[in-house]
């Protein structure tokens, strides 16, 4: 199925909504951006039309943009663009969505510090441990026995 995948440069216009749902962490917000041109005849810079964009983002992107974004902050967004029309009390209406894959601040304007977030929990859920990728899977026995052996310390070139 073809898509058509966007990468919108603008700023936040809104507050990001975050909400849990049964499908998992979803937040939304809107996306302003601003075309700006040269005027030759003024010699400045000059603000063009703006587009509106609602950004949803889903699972952790939804917990990490609601907890990294506020109103005018400069962001890159890359996602599925969705467009829909309708008709609401005779009017025609459309709607430019953004289901983005992922987010992030425009560095061109400032500068951010990234944090790692959290596991998502798993309360309740069995852990696995990994398995040994390297043997083959009639090799339980070595398996075991290098599972028991602490790995090899590294060997330093100077």
């Amino acid at each position: 199925m073809n898509e058509t995948m966007v990468c919108a440069v603008g700023r936040v216009a809104t507050q990001p909504v975050y909400r849990e749902v049964a499908s998992g962490p979803s937040a939304r917000f809107r996306l302003a951006a601003t075309a700006r041109y040269w005027d030759r005849e003024k010699n400045v810079w000059t603000d063009g039309h703006t587009n509106f964009f609602t950004v949803w983002a889903n699972r952790q992107l939804a917990t990490n943009a609601a907890a990294s974004l506020t109103v005018g902050e400069p962001v890159i967004v890359q996602g599925r663009l969705k467009v829909r029309t309708d008709v609401r009390e005779g009017q025609n209406w459309t709607s430019a969505d953004i289901d983005a894959v992922a987010i992030g601040h425009d560095l061109a304007w400032g500068t951010s510090a990234f944090r790692r977030g959290g596991k998502p929990e798993t309360a309740g859920m069995p852990v696995q441990s990994e398995p040994n990728w390297e043997t083959s899977p009639d090799s339980s026995a070595a398996t075991e026995a290098s599972a028991a052996q602490p790995p090899a310390e590294p060997a330093v070139l100077t």
